[in-house]
């Protein structure tokens, strides 16, 4: 049986990894189909809005996807305003995308929908 994306721990990127060939990335995507794939300074991310009914909910959310970046020694780039916190994901190491972004998308919607 296959462990879903949200139950996998991120691992260390080793020495010479690249980036997912596209093939994967679209298999990936299947599974967090409500995050978007885009292309920022020629770096391949993945990247999702989560709305809240105020400030407050939105920070708290933030901090939470804060908090499990450290757990996971994973971090994305949060951008926070009223209502609205955006999450991108992509591995700096190797300027794209890795298996570990699509576990932190993953574990992301899993916070969200527990009420962050």
């Amino acid at each position: 049986m296959d462990i879903p994306l949200s139950g996998q721990a991120c691992r260390p990127c080793q020495l010479g990894s690249v980036p997912l060939p596209p093939q994967e990335i679209r298999q990936l995507l299947m599974s967090i189909p409500r995050w978007q794939n885009i292309q920022v300074d020629n770096a391949e991310q993945i990247r999702r809005d989560y709305h809240f009914p105020d400030f407050a909910k939105a920070f708290a959310f933030a901090a939470a996807v804060a908090e499990l970046a450290e757990q996971e020694n994973h971090h994305p780039l949060l951008e926070v305003e009223w209502g609205r916190v955006g999450v991108v994901w992509w591995t700096h190491k190797i300027n794209g995308l890795h298996q570990n972004d699509f576990i932190m998308a993953a574990k992301t919607d899993l916070l969200a929908d527990s009420g962050g």
